[in-house]
Parts: C-alpha cells; sequence; structure tokens
C-alpha cells in the first residue's frame, strides 16, 4: 500500500476469505481489504490508469503529476485536448499513452464514451464500452471496475501479480496460467476481487 489515505471495503470478503484454507494466513496478517480514499472524478481515474500502465509506482507516479500539472491542475478532457503534443510527451508520456489520453478525451467529450450511467451497467458491459478507448484493454478495465466503482466480483487473470500471488498461496513452484487461474476463481465468487487483493500482499509478505 502506499502513503494515501485508505479505506476499508468489502467487510464480508475478508470474513468469508479468512476462514478459507488458502487465504486465511494472508488476511489474517494484512487485514482488511483498503484502497485509497476516492477523490477524483471518473475520467480522471481512467486517465491516471492509463498513465500508470507498465511502470513502477514511483515513475507512474511522478509522470501522473506532471501530467496534472502540465493540463493545469485538474485532468478533464477540455484540458487535455487544450494541451499540445509537445506539454503531454514533456510530462514524460509515451506516444501510445499520449494517444491513448487524446482519443478517452475526445470519445468522452463527444458523448461516444459515457462515464456517468456505468454505476447502472455490469461488469461486461462497463467492459466493453470502455475497452472501445484507444490503449484500454481488460487489465486498465478491471481495474478500473476494482478500484474507482468498486465492483466485488472481478478477478483479473492477465495480472501477472495477481496469479503468482495465487501460485505463493497454493505452494504451487510456478504461477498458474490465465486458463488456470480462471478455473481458481469460480470457488471464490462473488468476492473475487478481495481474493485479487490478498494475492497482491501475499507477493508484498514474501518479499
Amino acid at each position: 500500500m502506499t502513503d494515501e489515505a485508505a479505506e476499508a471495503i468489502w467487510p464480508e470478503a475478508t470474513e468469508r476469505l479468512e476462514s478459507d484454507p488458502t487465504f486465511g494466513p494472508v488476511v489474517r496478517e494484512v487485514g482488511s481489504v483498503r484502497v485509497p480514499v476516492a477523490r477524483s472524478s471518473r475520467f480522471a481515474a481512467l486517465a491516471r490508469a492509463i498513465v500508470y500502465q507498465q511502470l513502477a509506482g514511483a515513475a507512474a507516479r511522478t509522470i501522473h503529476g506532471r501530467v496534472v500539472e502540465a493540463v493545469g491542475g485538474e485532468v478533464l478532457p477540455d484540458a487535455i485536448l487544450a494541451t499540445s503534443e509537445e506539454d503531454l510527451r514533456g510530462a514524460g508520456l509515451s506516444a501510445a499513452k499520449h494517444a491513448a489520453l487524446v482519443d478517452l478525451a475526445t470519445r468522452v467529450a463527444e458523448r461516444d464514451v459515457v462515464l456517468d450511467d456505468l454505476d447502472r451497467l455490469d461488469d461486461d458491459a462497463v467492459k466493453t464500452r470502455l475497452t472501445r478507448v484507444r490503449g484500454v484493454g481488460p487489465w486498465t478495465a478491471d481495474m478500473f471496475l476494482m478500484f474507482t466503482l468498486r465492483r466485488p466480483d472481478v478477478w483479473p487473470v492477465g495480472d501477472l501479480g495477481v496469479r503468482q500471488g495465487m501460485g505463493r498461496l497454493l505452494g504451487w513452484p510456478e504461477a498458474p496460467t490465465a486458463r488456470q487461474l480462471d478455473l481458481i476463481g469460480v470457488g471464490y465468487r462473488p468476492w473475487r476481487s478481495a481474493a485479487a487483493w490478498y494475492c497482491w500482499r501475499a507477493l508484498e509478505l514474501d518479499g
């Protein structure tokens, strides 16, 4: 966890997983599922997820902070579109991430991708909508579902950390494949988001 203010969520999941032989030890070690307190809009959260793709935490935070500064302190569609490519690339964005942010801002500004009604959609429908945006794949959509919409049953089988953490918890010599992880997750419905969170924590404890 970072030093950001955090809040506990999904208490029912923690209670269930604490009694599970695989997850029980890590649950008792780290306690409740805790995530950063939401302070930004859905657009800003999705833009942040794009910036954070494939970057270590410290580097991602630095670049994201520079992007926020470049757009004038608040990440809004109009602010992204009004900021030059030179300034955004100068903040540390790759060409691909710059293109993704511009595509996101354009689609949201034109109401081609609507974010304010996502609470009415199921998880698959949310993913279908978000992945229309350039650079937003299944992993980014899963992170948005888990940490912005707080959906409790997201299972990011493509996340290497979740796979490695599950392998450690199971005592396997290698991480499960995405297909194996998908099958393992069936038994943890409807709280797979919490299970994924504890897989990440298991890796931290192991280190």
